[in-house]
């Protein structure tokens, strides 16, 4: 009786073990996880930073009119480009990618810096005024005529084609982010193989997967620096398909 119940017991434990290592084969060979990093993806490069701080350096120069950093912050904010990426897996680790800066992205981004500096620039010309004896209107719409009449144009239209460049060109952006080729993922490394577009032949990019989130906190490689974006972590978020 107790050598039968022996066997029961070491045959029970063998098809657990057995059963245990079929599911763990299983998720380790063909069940998805996040090393499958198929979809679209979507970043925002925050050029906030690097607007004010442009533009704080050109404003300075307005004679006895103090301003700093935290004014022009108060100014510019949420001042975003998008980035697409789209991944899309072909072998275990392994797939294409395209991605691409959104052009019309840049230009409403680039808008809204300039339309931010265009109200700095008449709030600090409006205590300029009133600090040299000036006695009409400096209110916004006074000193926005005043500046018509002076330049021939809008304070937005003046500072752009007289002012500093707030943001990279768009040509830089592409040039730093577009591009389309083959990608390997393995143990956190992202590399992608650039086939056309793209600074860089090749990118090694470290990246943390949290659900919806594709984090990339460091790159190695030949990559242009100089955007005050390249100081934090590039975040891009999975687009959540509908179900028709």
């Amino acid at each position: 009786m107790g050598k039968t119940m022996k066997r029961i017991v070491l045959i029970l434990l063998f098809l657990i073990l057995g059963v245990s290592t079929a599911a763990l084969a299983y998720l380790h060979f063909f069940a998805p996880g996040d090393e499958d990093l198929s979809g679209e993806w979507t970043a925002e490069l925050d050029m906030t930073e690097q607007a004010a701080v442009t533009a704080l350096d050109w404003l300075q120069d307005i004679e006895a009119v103090t301003v700093s950093l935290e004014d022009m912050e108060d100014y510019m904010q949420d001042l975003t480009v998008q980035v697409n990426l789209t991944l899309e897996q072909t072998a275990r680790f392994e797939g294409t990618f395209r991605c691409s800066v959104l052009p019309e992205s840049y230009e409403a981004c680039r808008q809204s810096a300039y339309e931010a500096f265009a109200r700095a620039f008449r709030d600090l010309l409006a205590e300029r005024l009133r600090m040299a004896g000036y006695t009409d209107g400096t209110d916004g719409e006074a000193v926005e005529a005043l500046v018509a009449e002076t330049f021939g144009m809008s304070t937005v239209s003046y500072l752009m084609s007289y002012g500093p460049a707030l943001l990279p060109s768009l040509e830089e952006l592409q040039d730093r982010y577009d591009g389309s080729g083959t990608y390997a993922n393995a143990e956190g490394i992202l590399t992608r193989q650039f086939d056309e577009g793209g600074s860089a032949a090749v990118k090694a990019e470290s990246y943390i997967r949290k659900e919806a989130s594709l984090i990339l906190t460091g790159e190695t490689g030949s990559v242009p620096t100089g955007l005050f974006s390249d100081h934090y972590p590039m975040v891009y978020t999975l687009r959540q398909t509908q179900n028709p």
